[in-house]
C-alpha cells in the first residue's frame, strides 16, 4: 500500500497544528492580560499610564510591525520567521512573568508584540502557500476557530487562574512551557523554505508605513484614557499624510525596478480591495462588541470575569463553526454566504442592545453575532484566492494589519461612546446605543461584501 499520501496528509496536519497553536498563544496573551490588570496594578503599584502601556503596548507594536514581519518571512523563510517570532515571544513572556517592576513589564510586553508580529503573518502565509482548494477552506476555518477561541478562552482562563489565587504572574508563566514545546516541535516538523525569493526590506517604505500606523494606533489606543488630547488628533491627521507619502514611495520604488514593501499587484488582485474594506469594518464591530460586552457584563450586571467570559462562549462557538462549515457548502452558495452573514449580524447587534439585561436572550443574540461574523474567514479566503504564492506575504501583512486596525478603531470609537454614555445612564442604556453603532458598521461591511461576490473568479489549480 502506498503510504506517501498518508504521510503527506500527516505532515500537512502537523504543520497546521503547530502554526495555529502559535497563533492561539499570541491571541490568548492579549485577553488573558486584560483580566489581570487590577492585580498587576496593586502588586507593582503601577501608575495609570504604566498600566495602559502594559495592556496597550503589545497591541501597538504588533499592529505597527505586522507588515514588516510578513516581509521578514519573505526574505529569510517563513519557517525561520515563525520560529524566530515564537522564540522571542516565549522568552519575553518569561520576562513578563518575572518582571520586578512596571517598566520591566512594559518592556517585556513591547517585545512580546514584536515576537507576535513576526510570527502571526507567517501563519496566514503558510496556509496560502501550502493549502489550496477545499484544503485551504478547511485550514482557514480552523484559523478562524483559533481566533475566536483564543479571545474567549483568554478571558475565561485568566478568570479561573486569578479566582484560584494564582496571582497575575501565572497568566504569563503558564504560556512559557507551551511556547518552548511548540518551538521544539516546530524545529522538527516545519519544512525548510527560502521565502518568496525577493530581496530588500524597502527601508523607506518600511519607515513611512510604520510611522503612519504608529501615528494612527497610539492615539486610538491611548486617547480614550487620556481624554482625547490635542496631540492625538494631530497625530491621526499626520497619519493620513504619512500614508499618502507611503503610497508615493511605493510607486517610486516600483518605477525604479525595486521591491516595494506592499506590491501594487497584490492590491490589484481580484477580491483584495473589497476584502480589505470588509476586514476593516467587520473586525471593527467584533472589537467593539468584545470590549463593550466585557464592561457591561462585569459592570451593571455584576458578573465575574469567568462568568462574563462564559457568556461569550456561544458567540465564539458560532463564529468558529461557520468558519469551519462554509467550505462544505456547495460552491454556488459559498460566495452569497458572505453578505448574508452581515445581514444576520446587523440585526443581531440591535438585538443585543434590546437584550442587555443578560440571560438566555443575550446569549442567543451573541451567538447570532458570532454566526454572522463567522463569514470573515470566507472573506479572507476569497480575497487571497487570486494572489500569486510569490506575493502571499504581502497579502498576509496587508490583511492582518487592516484587521488589527479595524479592531482598534472599533474599540476606540464605539468603546468611547459606550463609556461616555454609561457614566451618566448606566451600561444597559449605553449597550443599546452602542449596539446601533455596531449594527451600522456591520451594514457597511455587508455593502462592501457585494463588491467581493458580484462576479465569479476562477479558482486556481
Amino acid at each position: 500500500m502506498d503510504t506517501k499520501p498518508q504521510e503527506g496528509t500527516r505532515a500537512s496536519g502537523l504543520l497546521l497544528a503547530i502554526i495555529l497553536v502559535g497563533q492561539f498563544l499570541a491571541i490568548l496573551n492579549v485577553n488573558i492580560v486584560n483580566v489581570a490588570t487590577p492585580t498587576i496594578e496593586s502588586d507593582l503599584h503601577s501608575s495609570g499610564a504604566g498600566l495602559q502601556m502594559i495592556v496597550a503596548g503589545y497591541t501597538i507594536v504588533y499592529a505597527v510591525l505586522l507588515i514588516t514581519g510578513a516581509r521578514v518571512g519573505d526574505l529569510f523563510g517563513y519557517r525561520n520567521a515563525f520560529l524566530g517570532g515564537l522564540a522571542l515571544f516565549t522568552v519575553t513572556t518569561l520576562g513578563a512573568g518575572l518582571a520586578p517592576s512596571t517598566g520591566w513589564l512594559v518592556a517585556a510586553r513591547l517585545l512580546q508584540g514584536a515576537g507576535a508580529a513576526m510570527m502571526m503573518p507567517q501563519v496566514l502565509t503558510l496556509i496560502q502557500r501550502n493549502y489550496h482548494g477545499a484544503a485551504r477552506g478547511r485550514a482557514m476555518g480552523l484559523w478562524s476557530l483559533v481566533i475566536s477561541g483564543g479571545i474567549v478562552i483568554g478571558q475565561a482562563f485568566g478568570g479561573i487562574l486569578l479566582g484560584l489565587g494564582a496571582g497575575w504572574r501565572v497568566v504569563f508563566l503558564v504560556l512559557v512551557p507551551i511556547g518552548a514545546l511548540l518551538l521544539a516541535a516546530g524545529m522538527k516538523v516545519l519544512p525548510a523554505d527560502q521565502g518568496g525569493g525577493r530581496t530588500g526590506l524597502d527601508p523607506w517604505g518600511l519607515v513611512s508605513l510604520s510611522a503612519a500606523v504608529l501615528l494612527l494606533v497610539v492615539p486610538l489606543v491611548l486617547g480614550r484614557e487620556l481624554g482625547w488630547p490635542a496631540w492625538g488628533w494631530i497625530s491621526m491627521a499626520l497619519s493620513v499624510v504619512t500614508f499618502f507619502a507611503f503610497v508615493r514611495i511605493e510607486r517610486w520604488v516600483t518605477a525604479r525596478g525595486g521591491r516595494p514593501l506592499v506590491d501594487a499587484r497584490v492590491l490589484r488582485a481580484p477580491g483584495m480591495r473589497p476584502g480589505l474594506a470588509i476586514l476593516l469594518f467587520g473586525p471593527a464591530t467584533w472589537g467593539a462588541f468584545l470590549f463593550t460586552s466585557a464592561l457591561h457584563l462585569q459592570g451593571e450586571l455584576h458578573l465575574t470575569p469567568l462568568a462574563s467570559g462564559m457568556m461569550l462562549v456561544p458567540c465564539a462557538l458560532a463564529f468558529g463553526l461557520v468558519g469551519l462549515l462554509w467550505p462544505r457548502l456547495p460552491l454556488r452558495l459559498q460566495r452569497p454566504l458572505v453578505p448574508f452573514g452581515y445581514v444576520v449580524a446587523a440585526p443581531a447587534y440591535l438585538g443585543l442592545g434590546l437584550a442587555a439585561g443578560g440571560g438566555l436572550p443575550y446569549a442567543v443574540m451573541s451567538a447570532l453575532v458570532g454566526a454572522g461574523l463567522g463569514v470573515q474567514v470566507a472573506v479572507t479566503n476569497m480575497a487571497t484566492e487570486q494572489v500569486d504564492d510569490a506575493y502571499a506575504a504581502d497579502a498576509s501583512g496587508a490583511l492582518l494589519t487592516v484587521m488589527q486596525l479595524g479592531q482598534v478603531i472599533g474599540v476606540s470609537t464605539v468603546g468611547t461612546l459606550f463609556i461616555t454614555l454609561s457614566q451618566g445612564h448606566g451600561t444597559v442604556s449605553a449597550s443599546l446605543v452602542s449596539s446601533i453603532a455596531m449594527a451600522g458598521l456591520a451594514v457597511v461591511a455587508g455593502l462592501s461584501s457585494l463588491f467581493l461576490v458580484r462576479r465569479r473568479v476562477p479558482a486556481r489549480a
